[in-house]
């Protein structure tokens, strides 16, 4: 008999532990806490006791928390107590998948710790043949695998409980979702846990669709705030960026900091601008150098600003109070409409092609270069020449300056094409502003070759919206978001995709190097339309065509006039 108990006792107090997880954990398992530095029992908190009871009512959980949460260690033991309680006609299989097989195994050797500390009257014992630390077995027929994430992991091996890890870190992306998915058909679990790593294909995903009503994915919050081991002297201040605060104290007012605030009022004071912190945090935020993407990442429990954006968090939040519904939709509603041209704005377009029947889409972007805002974008799966006729309608409406990214060859034959069309107002690479009046455009292609400038070209998008420039598009803010750092390289997330961004950047980088350029030149070009207009007999014709030759929008369909040198005037502010 175990711990002096009658047998009736020990009856009683196995149905206790069977249905009660939270009385189980404390009475029989201990974990070592380090805000104590001992062994103390497996007492789960408020959230931590929902989140158990989320795992034992439904299917598909998800669990958004924060770096020392306790997630892993309290899924281990609700896991343990499963693997115990189970019936040999019904036993638990459990797989756990991982970005790093080192992470898959350290939960499972958690599991199998827990394992080992329940009394002798409740331990089913392992399997002696079956018992390593990646894969083992209990004699109930109950098992605990632990595998790094691939489609094959999953072959000859159909959970019962299958649960990933560090979610947000697993690269292999939806082929593994979907091979995931699919063995849990006839029936099981899956638990989804980790701290967010910007928007991820799997875990921000899973998320974003449950806060929808998409899936029928539970979601646990799990928030520091909310932990008792780490909110000691808990108070709030009024700041967006809890960083600012924590290294500009002397601009805040002591009144303005409160205490006392009561566990139900926590959101109310959130909405009203409040951040909480406390001794605890603060030491936390220091451990990681004030670095405002780890806060997001390991303590906020925040998507946006948690991975290697290239766009940061406070910006992407000033971009969306710009984004707005489209006044019109055409082409299938592939191109949006925001404003129409406007007379003697300047307008500069950004091609981006695609081959048509790729997985990447074909788009452009018009931007107002006057009032520094977007308002023309079309995305779609159409080829290069169609391309052609498109932008070069809209460009004519625009009269836009258009830059076109020729790597690759794809955007080579719109160029072509748009020129065939009779389109001028294209941008040469390699042209510098003020030698313009000399180039002959037919010696080369028009166009950008993106790759070779891909550094400078991302620079002037991150440094144009962080000062200012206005983005309309949801479309455009969802790249943005999955537009990251990999490997030091900007580029999208794997299952996403940047043919939005690349149009952008590409029209602001125009409006800034060569545009804004033009200005810095303003005695030099001065001089030279002078000489024009005082003496008309002196006056020679360029060599071939001009570079930038856009007129100023009005609506007409048709191109504007690039014989008279006047035409040229709006390119030199206060000229006219």
């Amino acid at each position: 008999m175990g711990m002096g108990m009658t047998k009736q006792e020990l009856i009683q107090e196995y149905v206790r532990c069977h249905g009660d997880t939270p009385y189980a954990l404390k009475t029989y398992l201990q974990t070592y806490d380090n805000t104590q530095q001992k062994h103390v029992p497996f007492e789960l908190f408020p959230e931590q006791k929902e989140m158990v009871r989320d795992f034992e009512t439904y299917d598909d959980n998800i669990v958004l928390k924060y770096r020392q949460a306790g997630v892993s260690t309290a899924t281990a033991g609700w896991i343990s107590k499963k693997l115990q309680f189970a019936s040999k006609e019904s036993p638990e299989k459990i797989l756990i998948l991982a970005n790093k097989l080192d992470t898959a195994t350290e939960m499972a050797n958690k599991i199998k710790a827990f394992l080992r500390q329940w009394p002798d009257w409740i331990d089913v014992g392992f399997d002696k043949d079956k018992n390593s630390q990646k894969h083992y077995k209990l004699n109930n027929g109950s098992e605990v695998k632990a595998v790094a994430t691939s489609v094959d992991a999953l072959r000859g091996y159909t959970p019962t409980i299958l649960v990933f890890d560090e979610a947000a870190y697993i690269e292999s992306g939806g082929d593994l979702w979907a091979a995931c998915m699919a063995s849990l058909a006839t029936g099981g679990k899956v638990i989804v846990i980790s701290t967010p790593n910007g928007f991820d294909q799997i875990y921000y995903e899973v998320f974003d669709q449950s806060v929808r009503g998409l899936n029928n994915f539970k979601i646990s919050y799990l928030n520091w705030y909310h932990d008792p081991r780490f909110t000691k002297e808990l108070k709030w201040v009024k700041t967006k960026d809890i960083v600012h605060f924590f290294l500009n104290r002397d601009e805040y007012k002591e009144e303005e900091i409160l205490s006392n605030i009561e566990h139900e009022d926590y959101q109310t004071y959130m909405d009203r601008g409040y951040t909480p912190f406390s001794h605890w945090f603060e030491e936390m935020c220091k451990k990681l150098k004030f670095d405002r993407r780890k806060i997001s990442q390991e303590l906020e429990c925040a998507f946006l600003g948690s991975g290697d954006n290239v766009i940061n968090s406070v910006t992407m939040e000033q971009l969306k109070e710009h984004v707005c519904e489209p006044i019109e939709k055409w082409v299938g509603n592939g191109l949006w409409v925001w404003k129409e041209p406007i007379t003697d704005h300047k307008y500069i377009m950004g091609v981006d092609v695609s081959r048509g029947d790729s997985e990447d889409s074909s788009g452009f972007v018009i931007i107002d270069f006057d009032e520094r805002e977007e308002v023309v974008e079309y995305l779609g799966k159409i080829p290069p020449d169609i391309v052609a006729d498109l932008a070069n309608k809209w460009a004519q409406k625009y009269e836009c300056f258009v830059v076109i990214d020729i790597t690759g060859g794809m955007g080579v034959a719109t160029s072509r094409k748009m020129l065939e069309l009779g389109y001028k107002d294209l941008y040469y690479d390699g042209v510098k502003p003020e030698e313009m009046w000399k180039f002959n455009p037919d010696t080369k292609t028009p166009g950008i070759n993106f790759n070779s400038k891909r550094a400078q070209i991302v620079q002037s998008l991150e440094e144009q919206v962080r000062t200012g420039f206005k983005i309309r598009s949801q479309r455009l803010m969802n790249e943005l978001k999955t537009f990251v750092y990999i490997n030091g390289r900007p580029d999208h997330m794997r299952g996403h995709h940047d043919d939005l961004i690349m149009s952008l950047a590409m029209a602001l980088y125009v409006a800034q190097t060569s545009f804004t350029q033009l200005k810095k030149n303003v005695s030099q070009a001065k001089a030279m339309l002078d000489a024009w207009v005082t003496d008309e007999r002196k006056f020679n014709t360029p060599v071939g065509k001009p570079v930038f030759t856009p007129g100023r929008a009005s609506g007409n369909p048709l191109p504007p006039s690039s014989n008279d040198p006047k035409d040229y005037l709006w390119l030199y502010s206060g000229l006219k």
